[in-house]
């Protein structure tokens, strides 16, 4: 596909590349590249997620295979969510691109503020 210069619009890689580079799916996936965790610590780490939106993420990333969800048979239940080995070849590819986009994002974003492009020639 991506030799070929040709995105069709019936590729399956559309709906994992929405799951995966959603605003919370990467950001949960980043969060477990550092190990599991269980909800509590994920929503506090993943800060401004809803949670009803870290409910939905984590379920479809699981689905997908990317997030292992083990539930502990205590009183209450102890719920970890951790990367699978896909999950964590998925990490091992985002991981960069969020580097690159945390070394930038402030000039992207001053920039639109000021109506300047970065990267660009005074």
């Amino acid at each position: 596909m991506l030799a070929t210069h040709h995105l069709p619009a019936a590729c399956p890689s559309r709906v994992v590349l929405d799951h995966v580079t959603s605003r919370w799916g990467v950001l949960v996936i980043v969060a477990l590249s550092h190990g599991g965790m269980r909800w509590g610590e994920l929503r506090r780490t993943v800060e401004g997620v809803s949670e009803k939106m870290l409910a939905q993420t984590l379920r479809t990333l699981e689905a997908d295979g990317f997030v292992d969800r083990t539930v502990a048979a205590t009183v209450p239940p102890r719920v970890d969510y951790a990367l699978t080995p896909l999950g964590h070849d998925l990490a091992a590819h985002l991981l960069p691109l969020m580097g690159w986009i945390v070394d930038h994002a402030d000039a992207i974003v001053a920039g639109r503020a000021t109506g300047t492009r970065p990267g660009t020639a005074p």
